[in-house]
């Protein structure tokens, strides 16, 4: 028969397993925890250099992109200015140019005048080829359709039998451009 002691030598010899089992959970379970005190630092500096690295890459490519505008930019700068660095020059010249056109007009009546008219037309043409080997070209005014950008009208008149409203009847002076840029507008009487 089974006794109260022998039930209870049962139950005493069950305890001790039981409570090494328990022992052994408690030390992993100490062990995990421990584990992850540890592993958690570590992670949280993980994460924070992760952070950084992201931070820095920005950064980086931010850089870049402004280095390739710069760089950009300044090519931009460069071809524009070689493309119009006649201009300051141009407008200098243009009112020698203007001379010289208005010396032509004169009517020349004996020879020593005609050959000193040759002489300036000489030099007229070889100053308008130079001009145009540079860009320069004159605006085409009279005949045409008025272009507040390209003329300037100084003055008005009535359009006359055949003659379209603001059509140029007149050019008081020549205007300039270099490429697509205005040296000097035309200066024009328009019809109205």
């Amino acid at each position: 028969m089974v006794t109260e002691e022998n039930k209870h030598e049962a139950q005493e010899q069950e305890l001790p397993e039981t409570n090494d089992e328990q022992q052994d959970e408690q030390q992993v379970d100490v062990t995990e925890e421990s584990i992850a005190e540890e592993v958690d630092p570590i992670l949280a500096e993980v994460e924070d250099l992760k952070k950084q690295v992201d931070q820095m890459e920005d950064k980086f490519l931010r850089a870049s992109a402004e280095i390739a505008n710069i760089t950009s930019r300044n090519r931009n700068e460069r071809e524009l200015l070689q493309k119009y660095r006649s201009q300051d020059l141009a407008k200098k010249i243009l009112p020698a140019l203007d001379n010289l056109e208005r010396a032509m007009a004169i009517e020349a009546k004996d020879e020593h005048s005609q050959n000193l008219k040759k002489g300036v037309e000489m030099v007229l043409e070889s100053l308008r080829h130079a001009l145009k080997e540079e860009g320069i070209e004159e605006i085409p005014a009279k005949g045409e359709a008025f272009d507040p950008t390209l003329h300037q009208a100084v003055q008005t008149m009535p359009a006359q039998e055949g003659q379209e409203a603001d059509t140029i009847v007149e050019e008081l002076q020549k205007g300039y451009k270099l490429y697509d840029r205005v040296l000097r507008p035309s200066m024009v009487i328009v019809a109205q």
